[in-house]
């Protein structure tokens, strides 16, 4: 289901900067760290387990499938999102601040 909210927002963001620009956006990558997931967005086989995903949820499917976005797997070490998602420890925080680009201001 977050996949599927991140496609929404990539979607869009890769619709606002070809307008921006006029030049067509190469299709992102979404990194997920969940391979059933990642299979589930891939195979458009309906299994019993997964009877309870809403239509809504299958826009990620059309959304690959239609190449407006890249769906990658990242092991949950290296998940970026992270610093803006979960409650980290110092150390963590800090090798997920720089592994982003950003910088302690002093």
């Amino acid at each position: 289901m977050a996949a599927a909210t991140a496609a929404c927002q990539v979607v869009w963001m890769r619709r606002l900067l070809t307008e921006l620009t006029g030049v067509q956006a190469q299709p992102p990558a979404l990194k997920v760290d969940n391979q059933p997931a990642i299979a589930l967005a891939k195979n458009p086989v309906l299994h019993d387990r997964c009877k309870h995903i809403d239509v809504k949820f299958h826009f990620l499917r059309d959304c690959i499938d239609g190449g407006q976005l890249v769906i990658e797997f990242v092991e949950t070490g290296r998940q970026l999102a992270y610093i803006l998602t979960k409650s980290l420890g110092r150390l963590r925080f800090i090798e997920l601040r720089g592994m982003i680009g950003m910088a302690e201001v002093k």
